[in-house]
């Protein structure tokens, strides 16, 4: 049995610049590209960042230094008046719409939506109050763990089990942990939770992917895992298809030159179309654990294996041996897997130079 395909999120993010045609136009192109998903970012900026939250390094390089990471975010909201048409667009094209909740009120908002699943950002692992709410929204959710030690993605396990498994909020963070610990909370988990590694830099360096921490988090908790990618280019998210992730994030823009904190990290959308398609190769490449002949190879192996021929003329009641007997490319006769086997028989006929061994 082959995997399933690879879910391919094209992230959207915040690269809409705040302008509505440039949302739409996002969503056509992701969908040209052969995404599955299309993604966006939903929050409310005066409830996710405070007047003196400082910006990240990579979001002062592109954006005004002197505005504050709250203007910055003010700017870059996605209406809530543009989810539902930008959902319907979307619906109509034939590319599943989602987007990221990143405060309470948010996520309520997007539950109206009736979005098939949730990914939580990495910046909200420890968010503890947010990832309950993810959970207890009974959708299947996708944990991204930039920025996360492994101690910490597993505390959000917990709290997410908790979610998953109670109508009512925990009474402290230790009563996660007894949840987490019961059969019925793996259960749920396995089922609906998804784990991607991730490097909270944009763009990310080369030496900082740590693509194998990917393994570490299937190997830990024995749940699907994926990769969200902010590195330059298509050759990681690939390599992560290749390494066997389940869902492969990555964000586009239609200009890598305009303003705004993600552009400069975002594939443009021919790039983007690029990486889809070597991704669907990749999982047509996998295929299965099972090694055997192709379809395609049985041809070849006829043409290609060599079979046991004698090396000159043998007399019927002749003895076979090393100095009559070698093996060649032919038709048909006895495959030179039996060379030893064959070796101090007699010869039931008379054999011509080259011919078969066993042929009738």
């Amino acid at each position: 049995m082959t995997s399933p395909p690879v879910l391919i999120i094209a992230e959207a993010g915040v690269n809409h610049n705040g302008q509505r045609d440039l949302a739409f136009s996002l969503i056509d192109a992701a969908h040209d590209a052969g995404a599955d998903c299309v993604k966006f970012q939903s929050f409310n900026a005066t409830r996710l960042a405070s007047k003196t939250a400082p910006k990240a390094a990579y979001q002062l390089g592109k954006t005004d230094a002197a505005q504050s990471q709250l203007e910055m975010l003010k700017a870059l909201e996605l209406p809530k008046a543009w989810h539902a048409d930008l959902q319907r667009h979307a619906r109509q094209i034939g590319i599943t719409f989602i987007s990221t909740a990143f405060d309470l009120e948010s996520l309520n908002f997007l539950n109206t939506l009736d979005l098939p699943f949730y990914k939580i950002p990495s910046g909200e692992i420890t968010n503890a109050l947010l990832l309950w709410h993810f959970a207890h929204t009974g959708k299947k959710v996708i944990l991204s763990t930039g920025m996360a030690t492994l101690s910490e993605v597993e505390q959000a396990l917990a709290i997410l089990a908790h979610g998953m498994t109670h109508h009512r909020m925990p009474a402290s963070l230790s009563e996660t942990w007894e949840t987490y610990a019961t059969d019925d909370a793996l259960k749920l988990l396995t089922e609906r939770v998804t784990i991607l590694h991730c490097t909270s830099q944009y763009p990310t360096p080369m030496r900082e992917v740590n693509l194998s921490s990917m393994q570490t988090l299937r190997d830990t908790f024995h749940l699907p895992v994926g990769y969200s990618d902010h590195t330059q280019g298509i050759t990681i998210p690939i390599a992560a298809a290749a390494l066997g992730a389940t869902v492969i994030e990555k964000h586009f823009t239609l200009d890598r030159n305009l303003p705004g904190p993600d552009h400069l990290a975002s594939l443009e959308p021919g790039e983007l179309k690029q990486m889809v398609e070597a991704i669907r190769d990749i999982g047509d490449a996998i295929g299965t654990p099972y090694k055997r002949p192709q379809p395609s190879e049985w041809n070849t192996r006829r043409a290609a294996r060599q079979i046991l021929v004698t090396t000159c003329p043998v007399v019927a009641g002749a003895t076979f041996t090393e100095t009559n007997v070698g093996s060649m490319r032919a038709s048909s006769g006895i495959s030179a897997t039996h060379y030893w086997d064959v070796l101090g028989k007699h010869a039931t006929r008379n054999y011509d130079e080259h011919e078969p061994i066993g042929k009738d």
